[in-house]
């Protein structure tokens, strides 16, 4: 469950995002509506994980369709 920062602000665990993948949510926007937080926070919270190798995006069309990356 995500917590709180001292500006009031929820903080949004990894594992919420995800599980929004895992759950079959792929878009950002489907993705931040099973998490609860804006596309805007979705996306800038996937990028993140796409950069740290957790997740990667394929661009279809003007969408960007996420997955988790394989553990090898």
């Amino acid at each position: 469950m995500a917590d709180s920062d001292e500006d009031g602000r929820r903080e949004y665990a990894d594992e919420e995002f995800l599980d929004a993948i895992r759950d079959g949510h792929k878009t950002t926007q489907k993705i931040a509506d099973a998490v609860g937080c804006t596309r805007q926070g979705a996306d800038y919270r996937l990028r993140q994980l796409r950069d740290e190798s957790v997740v990667m995006a394929e661009k279809i069309g003007n969408t960007l369709v996420w997955s988790i990356r394989d553990e090898a």
